[in-house]
């Protein structure tokens, strides 16, 4: 029976090797590993997997298809509830959705199906040829602010929809996140990101790159002299957070953002050859517990330092996904658990030193449903370091929202938006990390979809 067949493992690099080199971890499967594992759904008639998607994919068909030998029709069935399914297959937190929900979980291991949607994905990649006719133009404008996932999700639908799309981009790489915030050993960027794009480029998406919305242009001017009929804005969450405590502005200090981007982006990993080469020292202390502090601290150990996470909870309560704390163990990661900073220590001169530190522990469940940490008195230590990594949430930029006029934000300095992407200023609509905040690939991706549809109707109202 399929529930009898064992998971097939994904092949890794070593963990030895990885730590010291930035190609990516998991090798994924190949056509005959995909097709075993594709063998083992069950095809249910109710699939909780499917309800557990952001975005709905119709994982057994996929699967079914798949397990049939047919890449192409798996990839057609995918297609038609995401566009990025080699970037969601790699880094979408699928132990908590789809596999999460999956039945062969309940007394075994799920079926692998962000392996299998990679898989396909990459199949699709290789496999990508033009379409052989564009869309008609319709002689609608559309303009979107980011080309991170929730940006070219939403771009994608509506040039299918026969808009002419322009996608501005503050940096001077197309991505968002998915270039400057997620390391190449878990995204890589010219094989998948890139390729990723380059198939919007087919379907005749506009992109220009180093326009900042808000400065260069405003919101304002795109629909009042730039000749859009809409807006969309997709400009995520870069805004970093700090902890307010003394020591913050030493040398030495990074948000884990400016430190990813330096890295990622800008190829500060090579002192070599980059004009903004990046200083890790000899060991350094990343502070928080989520992806992104994964992110930071398997980026420090690469760069050759000594790497720490310092985390206020316990290790039940990290935010990470499982799969992104089972590799930075397996890479030598050191995790200091229920520590809290207090102060980071200056060594005369300007720079970090070390960091000081009380232990916590966990008192009553706070409004997240996770145990409050409190601070266990005479408790003081210190950490030796030369950099800190803060890597506790970011926030929306809040330039965008400044500059428009009528565009309401919440208290978290978030854009309000409803469930299609409407904001409170007609015409505009909004999705992705500047609506819920810092969040999941797909959860973006799904809403810049979902706004797609509403743009759409709102254009054929005009």
């Amino acid at each position: 029976m399929a529930n009898k067949i064992a998971r097939v493992a994904v092949r890794e690099q070593d963990p030895a090797a990885r730590a010291a080199n930035f190609e990516e971890v998991c090798y994924g499967y190949d056509r005959q590993e995909a097709l075993t594992e594709a063998s083992r759904c069950l095809n249910c008639k109710n699939p909780r997997c499917v309800a557990a998607c952001p975005v709905g994919i119709a994982i057994p068909d996929f699967i079914a298809a798949l397990a049939g030998g047919d890449e192409a029709a798996a990839a057609e069935i995918i297609s038609r509830d995401s566009l990025l399914p080699s970037i969601c297959g790699r880094v979408c937190p699928q132990e908590t959705q789809c596999e999460g929900s999956c039945i062969l979980g309940i007394k075994s291991q799920p079926v692998a199906i962000g392996k299998l949607e990679r898989y396909v994905g990459d199949w699709k990649i290789a496999n990508a040829e033009a379409p052989a006719k564009r869309p008609e133009w319709n002689g609608r404008k559309v303009a979107v602010v980011g080309s991170g996932p929730s940006g070219l999700a939403c771009a994608g639908d509506l040039a299918a929809m026969g808009y002419k799309v322009k996608v501005f981009e503050a940096l001077h790489k197309l991505g968002g996140v998915l270039v400057y915030g997620i390391p190449e050993f878990r995204l890589p960027k010219h094989k998948i990101v890139e390729r990723e794009i380059d198939s919007l480029r087919r379907l005749g998406v506009e992109f220009e790159t180093d326009v900042i919305i808000g400065r260069t242009l405003t919101v304002d001017e795109l629909l009042d002299n730039e000749g859009y009929d809409a807006v969309f804005v997709g400009s995520g969450a870069g805004l970093p957070r700090f902890m307010g405590i003394e020591g913050e502005n030493l040398n030495g200090v990074f948000s884990a953002n400016e430190f990813l981007t330096r890295v990622n982006l800008m190829g500060a990993y090579d002192p070599a050859t980059s004009d903004t080469p990046v200083y890790v020292g000899r060991r350094v202390v990343v502070v928080g517990g989520g992806n992104v502090a994964m992110d930071a601290v398997r980026t420090a150990k690469r760069l050759g330092a000594e790497a720490v996470i310092v985390y206020r909870r316990s290790e039940a309560e990290l935010p990470a996904r499982v799969e992104e704390v089972h590799h930075a163990r397996e890479e030598g990661i050191e995790f200091r658990m229920l520590t809290n900073p207090t102060r980071i220590l200056d060594d005369g001169n300007g720079w970090v030193k070390g960091i000081s530190c009380v232990q916590m522990t966990l008192g009553e469940p706070d409004q997240s449903g996770r145990r409050s940490p409190v601070v266990v008195e005479g408790s003081d230590f210190e950490i030796d370091c030369d950099v800190v990594i803060m890597a506790l949430g970011t926030s929306p930029n809040p330039l965008i929202a400044s500059t428009t006029e009528g565009l309401a934000v919440n208290r978290r300095g978030c854009i309000e938006a409803d469930d299609s992407g409407a904001t409170s200023r007609p015409g505009v609509f909004a999705g992705g990390d500047t609506v819920t905040g810092a969040a999941t690939v797909i959860l973006a991706m799904g809403a810049g979809r979902r706004a797609a549809k509403a743009i759409d109707e709102y254009i054929k109202n005009l």
